[in-house]
């Protein structure tokens, strides 16, 4: 063989050997391709990236970056929800869409919710006014749980002798299929016949003795955490029948002094009781891509200090999507600064605390949806509140920027005073 046709043949060798190696690096993008799972997230109406738009998958949580992108390991679905957006499952990445969501609720109890009468009152006013939400009780405020569960801890208890929705899934699912936001209510330490099953772990006196409240209930030692399960159990069913979000309330320590629990009572141990809660909640409801909302005490956001209660929003905000201050004037006893009569200052209080709040979280002033009070006041000077009152605090939560608001009146009276009324053609497109 000659020496030129040596020359030839490694040549033929050495390029032999990168078109392998091309080969392999080609297949080696199209297998490492083939395990993610890419794309964006745009609001529908202005087609404008998401930023921070949540994505579950395969049991993690992840976001999108400034340019609404998202890249994560390959996942036959995932969730998709946003702050100020509807929630969706995709079997696929690409291009995803979301449209703007702004909950406007009515509080119902799961008695109201399960009267025909009361339930047709309050889809009157949701196909006649801005209203298109709706906070239902699942888990009471005495601890009763409002549907058939199939918890064993719960008929052990005796916290069935109240069910007023044998079949949630179908419950929920009518009210969907009418276009409603579903908030399910869920009272998490305030449970009497829990703390009457299990005493030992109930909030205690000093002196040893069960701790009663103002009502004569007992409440659940939030440091417990036996205790979560359970609770958490009843927020999983909500989800699984399809609620659109879960809302913790009574997720804090009760507001009384003397009282003895299984931590050390002081602000640091309250503070990383109730957001180690809320960590929890959002681990165990991941796989159903479920907004979490947790009520908070109108002056928490006024306070750098956690009231005695374990609620403080800094140390909160990694784990809830909305917080829900309760920002009833005539809670506000001592009322606010320049505004010593709350329920003469409607707007200020509701505008000027969900500002404080702002400050205290950063982020997003979509992450607040804020309880306005739909009840005569009890504080003050006994006023009824009547259409000024309603659309004043309407008017400081819009002037914010919330994420919608929600009217509270425990005996589920409401009426259309100081809700818009919809043009029935244009602003049914627009909700």
């Amino acid at each position: 063989m000659r020496e030129t046709d040596m020359i030839n043949l490694s040549k033929y060798f050495i390029l032999g050997k990168v078109k392998r190696a091309l080969l392999l690096f080609i297949g080696s993008i199209t297998i490492a391709w083939s395990t993610v799972t890419s794309g964006v997230v745009l609001d529908k109406r202005s087609v404008r990236p998401i930023v921070s738009a949540i994505i579950t998958a395969n049991g993690k949580e992840y976001r999108t970056d400034k340019k609404g992108v998202f890249s994560i390991p390959s996942s036959e679905l995932i969730g998709v929800r946003a702050v100020g957006y509807e929630r969706k499952f995709y079997k696929r990445g690409g291009k995803i869409y979301l449209n703007p969501v702004r909950p406007k609720a009515l509080y119902l109890s799961s008695f109201g919710a399960a009267s025909t009468k009361i339930m047709k009152k309050a889809k009157h006013l949701i196909h006649t006014t801005e209203i298109n939400a709706l906070v239902i009780d699942i888990k009471m405020d005495r601890g009763q749980i409002a549907h058939r569960t199939s918890n064993s801890t719960a008929h052990a208890i005796g916290a069935q002798k109240m069910v007023k929705f044998k079949d949630l899934k179908k419950f929920v699912g009518k009210l969907k299929k009418e276009g409603i936001y579903l908030i399910a209510r869920i009272v998490c330490f305030k449970d009497r016949p829990f703390v009457a099953a299990y005493p030992k772990l109930g909030v205690k006196r000093y002196n040893g003795s069960l701790y009663k409240d103002r009502e004569g209930l007992y409440w659940i030692d939030p440091s417990q955490k036996k205790s979560w399960d359970y609770i958490l159990s009843i927020a999983e069913e909500s989800a699984q029948a399809g609620f659109d979000e879960i809302q913790f309330d009574y997720v804090r320590f009760p507001d009384s002094r003397g009282l003895k629990f299984s931590v050390k009572n002081r602000q640091a141990e309250r503070v990383k009781t109730i957001s180690g809660f809320l960590k929890r909640a959002r681990a165990r409801l991941l796989p159903y891509n479920v907004f979490i909302s947790a009520d908070i005490f109108g002056y928490v956001c006024w306070n750098d200090a956690d009231l005695g209660i374990g609620q403080r929003i800094d140390a909160m905000v990694p784990y809830v999507d909305y917080f829900s201050p309760m920002l009833y004037p005539s809670g506000f006893q001592a009322g606010i600064p320049g505004y010593q009569n709350p329920v003469r200052a409607n707007y200020e209080i509701v505008k000027h605390t969900l500002d404080k709040a702002l400050t205290k979280s950063g982020g997003s002033l979509l992450a607040y949806r804020p309880w306005l009070q739909a009840f005569r006041d009890y504080a003050f000077d006994r006023r009824y509140y009547g259409a000024k009152e309603i659309r004043d605090q309407i008017r400081g939560s819009e002037d914010f920027g919330s994420d919608g608001w929600m009217l509270w009146n425990a005996r589920n009276i409401y009426s259309s005073r100081g809700l818009r009324h919809l043009n029935m053609t244009a602003d049914k497109k627009k909700r």
